[in-house]
């Protein structure tokens, strides 16, 4: 089925989630859905072309890199190009044997730089030293799907494991904000400015919000 990179669509259902899993084919990364969300950008976009154009809002990537919600772990792939290490966390056991399945993530588990934790971020986050990381990148699901990992608790330790000068990028989509007028990316970005991030800016062409920690870059 995974010969020289080309996959069909994949769908499994888990039993421990209650939910149904499908990688789909793209014209290049294949993407995510779960219990019909899709987990990628495919709209004027593909996965490769999302992750690539977050990776940029990040650059340069140097140092450490928390990776939050490893997915397929696209983004942890390409931050592991330049950082010195990624620590990229799952909490889905069946995310990670769709992540298997797919040549495009192989590097996931292949690359020494890449260390990944199969856990819930949202309770990680706390063992993780003060100023560990010089770049989070956190990608969450929909706030339907995790909430926890948009809660004000939640992005106070992202600050506190962010070193002084680090930047944060934040993917928010746009949930209901054509039809509800729900502003998730408004909500996110005046908590974050409340809980101390800096330069807190959105992006909407890729609907992720970028931020830093004041103080002199360590």
């Amino acid at each position: 089925m995974l010969q020289d990179k080309q996959i069909h669509k994949i769908s499994r259902f888990s039993e421990a989630t209650q939910r149904l899993y499908t990688l789909r084919p793209t014209a290049t990364w294949p993407a995510l859905e779960i219990s019909g969300i899709l987990m990628h950008r495919i709209k004027g976009t593909d996965p490769k072309s999302d992750a690539e154009a977050k990776i940029a809002l990040l650059s340069p990537v140097r140092g450490a890199v928390l990776d939050t919600c490893c997915g397929l772990g696209y983004t942890a792939i390409l931050e592991a190009k330049t950082a010195d290490f990624v620590t990229t966390i799952e909490k889905d056991q069946t995310v990670l044997e769709f992540a298997r399945l797919n040549p495009f993530s192989k590097s996931l588990f292949e690359n020494p730089k890449i260390n990944l934790i199969h856990g819930d971020t949202s309770e990680l986050i706390c063992g993780f030293d003060d100023a560990a990381f010089n770049i989070i990148s956190h990608d969450p699901p929909t706030l339907s799907l995790a909430g926890e990992l948009y809660a004000d608790a939640f992005y106070e330790q992202l600050f506190r494991v962010l070193k002084p000068g680090g930047k944060l990028l934040h993917y928010t989509g746009t949930p209901g904000g054509r039809y509800r007028r729900v502003d998730i990316p408004g909500s996110v970005a005046r908590r974050l400015r409340l809980i101390g991030f800096a330069r807190v800016r959105k992006d909407d062409a890729i609907s992720c919000i970028t931020a830093i920690r004041p103080g002199r870059r360590i």
